[in-house]
């Protein structure tokens, strides 16, 4: 779109030009999908410039992560589903190739999607602490050299199984939307299966509390059926955000029987797959899986106004 190719200066002082690069593509009958190029932290600039029924009369797939959130909010609040996961330079311009998860992911869900998807454990991992390929041109022929995953899917609290729409982000961005016009009332998170992720940022333990604190004192863990909590980029962090989730929701909260899974791959996570706003989900405790329940294309503007 022309105004994201004007540099990161122009785009930063022109949120109009930037929601105007948005909605030209929804209106636009030749563009079939729409893929965010990478996050940020300021999209919610956008808000006052976005016009809802233009999303809600030209439903396309969009796909993005991180600061997205608030994009897909945006397209949540139209009653559009979207779709958390791959964006242009982070995952379809990684260098040498796309790892398989990936790849497989974006296939399957997007444009090969069943009515029933299984949504595995990734059989490997990536953890830039080890290792971080600077975007140079040197470096183009670098391939990510990955770990192989010990852990796997796993249930940090409750058992059985409980099935719910999605919906969720990077919590990082929650503070930004907290009291906006997009962000979900009450009754919105009633049933879903809450998917959450942190960035790159390495968000420390004491702040991750405070965020989900403020989702306990909004009820939302009241209300919901699941948690999914997103691999961190940084593996280090891993024991330390079980333990704030443990605390927050099991303790806190009162819900010690909700039913939290963690290490899946969305989000700030290598390597990703793709989890779609709406769709209806289950999570399996017992044997630690995770199941789309509906094609993720077929429906989508319908899949989320019919759950309203």
């Amino acid at each position: 779109m022309p105004n994201a190719l004007k540099g990161l200066e122009y785009v930063y002082e022109h949120p109009e030009a930037r929601a105007k690069d948005w909605m030209d593509a929804f209106r636009n009958p030749e563009v079939k999908a729409i893929f965010s190029a990478i996050g940020g932290d300021d999209a919610i600039r956008m808000l006052p410039y976005i016009d809802y029924d233009v999303i809600r009369q030209n439903p396309k797939i969009f796909t993005g992560f991180s600061d997205t959130t608030s994009n897909h909010l945006m397209m949540y609040k139209a009653g559009v589903m979207s779709y958390y996961g791959a964006s242009v330079m982070t995952n379809f311009s990684e260098y040498v190739r796309m790892n398989d998860y990936t790849a497989n992911a974006i296939y399957n869900t997007l444009f090969e999607p069943k009515p029933q998807l299984d949504i595995p454990s990734s059989p490997y991992w990536y953890d830039d602490e080890d290792e971080k390929i600077w975007w140079k041109e040197e470096n183009m022929s670098i391939l990510k050299q990955y770990h192989p995953e010990e852990l796997g899917y796993e249930i940090l609290q409750g058992s059985g199984v409980v099935e719910g729409s999605l919906l969720g982000g990077c919590v990082d961005v929650f503070p930004m939307l907290v009291g906006t016009s997009i962000w979900p009332d009450l009754g919105e998170w009633r049933n879903k299966i809450l998917f959450l992720e942190t960035s790159e940022e390495d968000m420390s333990p004491e702040l991750l509390t405070y965020i989900l604190r403020n989702l306990a004192a909004q009820g939302i863990f009241d209300v919901i059926s699941g948690i999914l909590v997103g691999k961190p980029a940084r593996r280090s962090k891993y024991g330390s955000y079980k333990d704030v989730f443990r605390r927050v929701v099991g303790f806190e909260a009162g819900r010690p029987e909700l039913p939290i899974l963690c290490n899946v791959n969305f989000g700030h996570a290598e390597p990703i797959g793709i989890l779609p706003y709406g769709a209806l989900c289950r999570l399996d405790a017992d044997h630690k899986t995770l199941t789309l329940l509906e094609s993720a294309t077929e429906s989508c503007l319908d899949s989320i106004k019919q759950r309203r």
